[in-house]
């Protein structure tokens, strides 16, 4: 696949097991011991997605993420022995993409990294150009996997670029939460997630001060984003 991935995780033996699963997928992968360390290593090499734990000596998860949103868009997966929702939720709130609660099946991160890298990368990958889709003030620029408000770049984390994607081609129809995660998250919808409510939530705080401004919530049906 020729993709980087970044391991942060002071425990050794969670990064040799996610190391010998996800090289055996083709994967290049680096291991960083500290939240520090795995910033220096952001900061001088190429990085495609990042896998951190929260509980690191020097810099915890939840700082390294935010550090990373300062800069970068990047798929980052939590991985956490912290399952409760509320540190989901904080996960979510500050940009992270995934969150998998330790222990874990190795299969599953696998398969988790293989559907964050499809879903964002794949995007620019189709020969050919494609035409910058506009609404509003709104600019979403397929190529490049960007989103302007004016001329401001507004730094999305991967599935809320997808969710801005699905709604820039669809200006003015009602989408219902089903149909928002499954082209959002790229997983079958089975329940009533309160990711979808978490990440409209900071759409609509990147957006605009006003909630509504933008993104609508239709009761009873989903959300829109006004033409």
């Amino acid at each position: 696949m020729g993709y980087t991935i970044l391991i942060a995780d002071d425990e050794k033996e969670i990064r040799e097991l996610l190391r010998l699963y996800l090289e055996n997928e083709n994967y290049q992968v680096i291991e960083a011991e500290d939240g520090k360390q795995a910033l220096e290593i952001l900061h001088r090499q190429h990085v495609d997605l990042c896998i951190l734990d929260i509980m690191m000596p020097k810099m915890d998860g939840y700082r390294v993420l935010k550090e990373i949103r300062m800069r970068s868009n990047i798929p980052v997966m939590i991985l956490s022995a912290k399952d409760a929702d509320s540190e989901k939720i904080l996960g979510l709130n500050l940009g992270a993409d995934d969150y998998m609660a330790k222990p874990f099946n190795p299969l599953e991160a696998v398969a988790r990294v293989n559907s964050n890298i499809r879903r964002f990368y794949s995007l620019g990958t189709s020969a050919g150009v494609h035409e910058k889709i506009k609404v509003k003030d709104l600019t979403l620029d397929p190529d490049a996997c960007e989103l302007k408000k004016g001329e401001a770049v507004i730094e999305l984390t991967s599935v809320e670029y997808r969710i801005m994607e699905l709604f820039m081609k669809h200006p003015g129809k009602v989408f219902t939460k089903q149909q928002i995660y499954e082209y959002g998250w790229g997983e079958e919808f089975i329940v009533a997630d309160n990711n979808i409510m978490v990440c409209i939530s900071k759409l609509r705080d990147k957006l605009d001060e006003e909630p509504s401004a933008y993104i609508k919530t239709i009761r009873g049906l989903g959300y829109r984003l006004e033409k």
